[in-house]
């Protein structure tokens, strides 16, 4: 009888738990992107201009709303595509 292989992570038992972490993952990076790429704006223009930070400020608040705005959209197309998966298996459509 062979021995068989332990598995450290098993994907079928765990599937809801990988595929929310995967969400979470994907808006914690989607707000840290769009608040980076401000800042990084910002610090270029802040050193063209010759200013202290004014416009860091500035484009850290836009990374912010503007992060805010992405994340939004995104959890609303996630709870679209489960409220479509959940009414197309009922037969009431």
């Amino acid at each position: 009888m062979p021995k068989q292989k332990k598995k450290i992570f098993e994907y079928k038992k765990n599937r809801a738990w990988v595929e929310n972490l995967y969400i979470v993952t994907q808006l914690g990076l989607t707000m840290v992107g769009c608040i980076a790429f401000c800042f990084f704006i910002g610090l270029y223009l802040d050193k063209w201009l010759g200013t202290k930070g004014i416009f860091i400020f500035i484009f850290i608040i836009l990374g912010v709303i503007g992060g805010g705005v992405v994340v939004y959209r995104q959890i609303m197309e996630i709870t679209e595509v489960k409220e479509e998966d959940n009414n197309s298996g009922n037969g009431t459509d």
